[in-house]
């Protein structure tokens, strides 16, 4: 059954440096919060996977104790590069970063077998490029037809973290909209972390791609309005599209980035001081000329 708790302490007692780590959400529902509370409370050695790495990703990279990347497509949504994870990879700064590359529908394979209790998943994919030579991957024949396909690993990530709309006093959750791969990812875990933006009495269907996730394959459910922002939880919040245009130069330069991470996330104690900190115009001046 999953426990009602803070994120601080769902962080503390379920995430462990070393750990292999996945924290997906699609566009939609992007578990930001999580993120900046792993970086708060220092979580090193990380393997981070996900199936579009993108400023959640940068922000983790940048601060350091990432050694590995297991992904599909890396970018700023609409925007363009993601230049921490560039840095890390062209520089080596702040530390070197070990890559395995995959498609999307590798990583969603990879999530469904692992979620399903197989080795591997199995795809009309990877043939005609130069990934099979660049990544985890076999050529395998089928035994009913003889066509070739390619055999994806299973991917079993020690903690996942997911932000969702609701969950009820018995710690099920529910979202809705845009739902990636977040329920593969959870089942395909050892331990599931979920945020969501209230508790209710009842869960009922709410919107399109409704999905029920059960109390007893998760272990923790934390409460955290707005925890996906930039990115929006449909109901709730929308998309702060600024964010993006403006973390394109946040994060070009190495002081800019270090000293946005320390006034808004390391310098506040909880993702609602990291949203009021947003809003304090003596930072936003700051930022705005140096």
């Amino acid at each position: 059954m999953a426990e009602i708790t803070t994120l601080k302490e769902a962080v503390a007692s379920l995430v462990s440096s070393g750990s292999v780590l996945a924290m997906e959400g699609f566009t939609h529902l992007i578990p930001f919060a999580a993120a900046h509370e792993l970086i708060r409370q220092g979580k090193s050695d990380l393997t981070l996977i996900r199936m579009t790495p993108d400023v959640i990703y940068d922000q983790l990279i940048g601060m350091g104790g990432i050694n590995r990347l297991v992904f599909s497509w890396g970018g700023n949504p609409g925007v363009g590069s993601l230049h921490r994870f560039r840095d890390a990879v062209e520089n080596a700064h702040p530390g070197p970063l070990d890559l395995e590359e995959h498609s999307h529908a590798g990583m969603a394979a990879r999530y469904s077998a692992g979620a399903s209790g197989l080795p591997f998943g199995v795809l009309r994919g990877y043939s005609g490029t130069d990934l099979p030579a660049r990544t985890n991957v076999a050529v395998i024949e089928c035994p009913f037809t003889g066509e070739r396909l390619t055999a994806v690993p299973a991917l079993n990530p020690d903690v996942t973290v997911i932000h969702a709309q609701q969950a009820d006093r018995d710690g099920n959750v529910a979202m809705w909209g845009i739902t990636g791969v977040q329920k593969e990812a959870v089942l395909a875990a050892r331990v599931a972390i979920v945020t969501v933006e209230e508790i209710v009495d009842e869960l009922y269907p709410r919107g399109p791609n409704h999905v029920i996730l059960p109390t007893w394959s998760l272990d923790a459910v934390a409460v955290v309005p707005r925890g996906s922002h930039p990115s929006y939880s449909m109901g709730y919040s929308t998309r702060d599209n600024a964010f993006y245009k403006e973390w394109d130069a946040i994060s070009r330069d190495r002081e800019t980035f270090a000293w946005w991470m320390e006034a808004f996330v390391l310098g506040t104690d909880d993702h609602r001081g990291y949203l009021a900190a947003l809003e304090d115009p003596v930072l936003a001046e700051r930022l705005l000329h140096g």
